[in-house]
């Protein structure tokens, strides 16, 4: 008897407890902008959180895509979620320089050899360090996503050396080490928010662009472009982002399961990534591009050429924050 009563004290006990962690996740909507097209591996990264968040709080918290830029800009949407008006985000890791300048480490040049490489680091004490210092900007981390080396397009001509690209005016993402970047490899670097590029480059407003194979192709860049080159100059970890303003508002069971949900769709990200970047490339092939891979000497012509942009930027950056990024790349390669 004593045995039955105490089952039903547990249970009754465990039943309270469900239910008190459900009163704590409260119905709500969450945006979520990002600027790659549905059908990319972030659109789907996208997609999979929003599911994974839908079944951990029963339905009761909704997360809304907004594709394709459809929300502005990476800048302009950092803008909403300081403001609280779009929740959440993920966009290159280096445009967070502008609200934390250590962000612009990881876009220095041919920095990773390959993505995990790159997630070793993120996910290690210097990209979690970074992460930190966002909380002070208004926004909270929530890990890092996969996008892909960068590769360089145009309309103009093949290239298949390193001085076939000084003279090509070359969109770039808005931010300073990318407009030193090409300006030092001869390229007029033009910035502009993604949502304008495919419209720039249509118009012949630019010659060209850089991003990862899968992105190039799922904005139709092919469409408007005839020549990739497989420069892979710049790997680009993604930060998954949230606002403070809505962070901060949410009860700890809220918060652990939007953890938990992000960790779970970054393991998917990634993998959906990688596997698509080569049959990117062979589909932009299929659309009609010309594919060009430069030989180890031009490489190095242009690993040569960056030299002054990865100085000058080590300065701004601040030489400990480089010479710790540096050591965690070569503890990874140990």
């Amino acid at each position: 008897m004593k045995r039955s009563i105490t089952r039903i004290l547990v249970a009754a006990a465990a039943a309270l407890a469900v239910a008190g962690a459900a009163a704590q996740v409260k119905e709500r909507t969450l945006k979520f902008a990002f600027q790659n097209q549905t059908g990319h591996p972030q659109a789907q990264g996208a997609q999979k959180f929003a599911d994974l968040v839908a079944a951990k709080s029963a339905g009761k918290i909704s997360v809304k895509l907004f594709p394709g830029g459809t929300l502005g800009g990476d800048l302009q949407t950092v803008s909403a979620l300081q403001g609280g008006t779009v929740e959440l985000t993920v966009l290159n890791a280096g445009i967070l320089s502008a609200q934390v300048k250590e962000f612009a480490a990881f876009d220095f040049p041919f920095l990773f050899n390959n993505g995990q490489e790159a997630d070793a680091v993120a996910d290690g004490p210097f990209g979690q360090k970074l992460m930190a210092k966002l909380e002070d900007k208004g926004l909270h981390g929530l890990g890092y996503w996969d996008l892909g080396f960068r590769n360089l397009t145009n309309s103009k001509r093949p290239i298949v050396k390193a001085e076939d690209i000084a003279g090509l005016k070359i969109r770039v993402i808005q931010s300073p080490i990318y407009i030193d970047l090409f300006g030092a490899l001869g390229a007029n670097a033009v910035p502009l928010p993604f949502p304008e590029l495919y419209s720039a480059l249509d118009q012949k407003a630019v010659d060209g662009q850089e991003n990862p194979n899968t992105v190039i192709l799922s904005s139709k860049f092919a469409e408007v472009q005839k020549h990739i080159t497989q420069t892979r100059h710049i790997y680009n970890p993604q930060a998954l982002i949230v606002s403070k303003k809505i962070w901060d508002g949410m009860s700890a069971e809220e918060k652990k399961l939007i953890a938990d949900a992000a960790a779970e769709a970054t393991a998917f990200q990634r993998q959906v990534s990688r596997s698509a970047a080569d049959s990117a490339l062979a589909s932009l092939k299929q659309a009609g591009m010309t594919v060009s891979e430069l030989p180890a000497a031009e490489l190095a012509k242009l690993r040569e050429k960056v030299k002054p942009v990865i100085e000058k930027h080590t300065a701004a950056v601040g030489e400990a924050t480089v010479k710790e990024l540096t050591a965690e790349i070569a503890k990874v390669r140990k």
